[in-house]
């Protein structure tokens, strides 16, 4: 089945660099074309399009990828890999990578720890993640299993 919406993102130029630092940093992805003008890939199951448009627009945080991770092994490897070469961290899970592009690097149970139906269990997940960049799934686990 053809992916209906893909995502399409704006480069100043590098997208043949991006798409080998990408392919070398997801195990499962594919690469489906690459031109000095555009580029499609597949991270995950997740199909992209590169445009290398120019400086007339900029890449935001406005708009990040969100990865799911199951270990605190897999976000410190993506991490680690991620921001290297110039990359940045941010807050909460969130990071930019050299060419701009913004990542969450996220673990799988965060999201039933913050909609559990203890609001004060949800409150200290969220008050934990708040003091953290990369998020640390042992802390996040800690703060959700206290005793009200």
């Amino acid at each position: 089945m053809t992916q209906k919406i893909t995502p399409f993102l704006w480069f100043d130029g590098r997208i043949e660099e991006a798409v080998q630092f990408y392919t070398k940093i997801f195990p499962n992805s594919r690469v489906h074309g690459v031109s000095k003008q555009s580029a499609t890939l597949e991270l995950e199951g997740q199909r992209l399009m590169l445009f290398n448009g120019g400086a007339h627009y900029q890449l935001s945080p406005a708009v990040s990828l969100f990865v799911s991770c199951q270990t605190q092994a897999e976000i410190d490897r993506l991490w680690t890999q991620l921001t290297a070469g110039g990359g940045q961290d941010s807050y909460c899970g969130w990071l930019k990578d050299k060419f701009g592009l913004s990542w969450q690097l996220v673990p799988t149970q965060l999201e039933s720890m913050l909609r559990h139906p203890d609001p004060a269990r949800a409150k200290r997940v969220m008050a934990a993640m708040m003091h953290m960049n990369k998020l640390n799934i042992a802390k996040l686990q800690q703060a959700f299993d206290l005793e009200s």
